[in-house]
């Protein structure tokens, strides 16, 4: 994936740095409640919500296990609509695959609409390496580029920027840019988001070449859908003479039927909105009309592996709401940047460990950010389970096995560092399977209770260092119940 977080620390250490962040910390607990509240009001307006989050689940698995057919009539679809696709396997092929595409145009400049399969690749930084300058529309995107910093959130990138400090950004770096921001410039709503338009505006009218990702991609007609909230979609899908759509194999819907309950579902979680202001659709090329040329380049990146496991597979549903974010403690208080991935919050702790694999200390600590209150599961639009494939994904890390890397079958090494964890995991598995043992340490723990340290010693105090270790009761369940009344009448 992206070199943008190489070297990035484990997400403890990144989200206890993140966490001593005051400013940080008000800016998304302002921002991730007030998302939260609008969506829940949103989402209670259907009565048959849950009806098309079942709808919406099984249109997901049913495409993913046969997502070769899909894609094999998407081609010809796009194709016969004027279009050319190109698959590409890895981060790698899919940059030099658009690299080439835009130096075919003579062009040096693209703009892009929010795309964050190409933040997944790379792709600003190796245009940039090929003498092409990538300049980002979304508002928040802009953000985080003016600022040369990185996206903390699916739908919000900019979260943990304030107005102030985007007032700052403007004003220093726009000119660098493009059009410089206003002298004047205010922390307003209303001025910064003029001081945006006015810098774009110049850059849409100009751009030859238009990069964007997709929402959606229907197999019937070869359709892709781009739903956005401020228009910069629209110009860049219509202005430019080229458009390059780049689009994880994931986003894929059979038909229009299928299409319809993604477009009630995503707004309504994403941005709290009946629809979105702006959903653009688009076939293929059309005379006079739009682009001329159109390149759909059709993404794999690790997709196809995760594809491959069967508890895993879940978390390509996902249709980027972001709602699990909104909802996270744990994103509410260690922000994205802590999660070391353009995916941040639960859906990224289940999704780049799979795409990216687990060898690396950040991805291996990343299914360990979560409490596993499982309020995330509740909110996804899409039933994604997230919780489970948490707990699927730290069995993996603590006791390898068999995985799917890169096309093939491989068995993975447990990780370093868990060995008390399976020595424990171990012990508490022979114990359950010995009622008799079971039953002797249950009292033994009763009766030595007041001699229980309150902390864990050894490798147990980083787990009990941030919480509370549960009192242990006078006397086991099994005793108590044999002592009491619902012992006897016991049949």
């Amino acid at each position: 994936m992206s070199g943008t977080f190489v070297g990035m620390p484990a997400f403890p250490e990144a989200a206890r740095t993140a966490v001593d962040n005051p400013t940080l910390r008000g800016n998304l607990r302002h921002a991730t409640h007030t998302i939260r509240a609008k969506r829940a009001r949103a989402v209670a307006e259907l009565a048959d919500w849950a009806e098309l989050r079942a709808a919406g689940r099984r249109i997901k698995d049913h495409t993913l296990r046969h997502l070769d057919r899909y894609l094999e009539q998407l081609e010809a679809s796009v194709t016969a609509a004027g279009g050319t696709v190109h698959w590409a396997a890895d981060a790698d092929e899919a940059n030099r695959i658009v690299a080439e595409l835009v130096k075919e145009t003579g062009e040096s400049e693209v703009v892009k609409v929010k795309s964050m399969a190409t933040q997944e690749i790379g792709l600003n930084e190796a245009l940039e390496a090929e003498g092409i300058r990538a300049y980002e529309t979304d508002l928040a995107e802009l953000i985080v580029q003016l600022g040369k910093d990185r996206p903390s959130h699916i739908l919000v990138p900019a979260i943990h920027r304030n107005r102030g400090e985007i007032r700052d950004i403007f004003t220093q770096e726009m000119a660098t840019w493009g059009r410089p921001a206003p002298e004047d410039l205010t922390d307003t709503p209303a001025d910064l988001a003029e001081a945006a338009r006015l810098h774009l505006r110049e850059k849409f009218l100009r751009a030859k070449v238009g990069i964007s990702g997709a929402n959606f991609m229907v197999a019937e007609t070869g359709t892709l859908v781009v739903v956005e909230s401020e228009g910069n979609g629209r110009m860049c899908l219509t202005l430019p003479e080229t458009l390059i759509s780049v689009v994880g194999i994931e986003k894929i819907v059979p038909t229009w039927r299928d299409l319809e309950v993604f477009l009630q579902t995503l707004p309504r979680s994403s941005t709290a909105e009946r629809m979105n202001p702006y959903t653009s659709m688009w076939t293929g090329t059309r005379d006079a009309d739009g682009p001329r040329a159109f390149h759909l380049v059709l993404l794999d990146n690790g997709r196809t592996d995760t594809l491959a496991d069967r508890v895993g597979r879940q978390a390509l549903r996902c249709i980027r709401c972001s709602a699990c974010l909104n909802v996270c403690p744990v994103y509410e208080r260690a922000g994205g940047h802590a999660y070391g991935s353009v995916y941040p919050g639960p859906i990224g702790a289940i999704l780049t460990p799979q795409l990216r694999g687990t060898a690396s200390e950040i991805d291996a600590s990343l299914p360990y950010a979560s409490s596993l209150c499982g309020a995330c599961y509740e909110v996804c639009p899409v039933a994604i389970d997230i919780p489970e494939v948490l707990v699927h994904l730290r069995e993996r890390i603590v006791e390898g096995g068999p995985a799917v890397r890169h096309g093939n079958k491989v068995v993975l090494r447990p990780a370093k560092g868990h060995a008390a964890e399976r020595a424990a995991m171990r012990a508490a598995a022979w114990a359950f399977g010995h009622p008799g043992a079971l039953r002797t340490g249950q009292r033994l723990a009763a009766r030595s209770r007041r001699l229980h340290p309150r902390t864990l010693p050894g490798p147990g105090r980083a787990w009990s260092g941030t919480r509370d270790l549960p009192a242990v009761p006078a006397e086991p369940f099994r005793d108590w119940w044999q002592r009491t009344r619902g012992g006897k009448d016991a049949k």
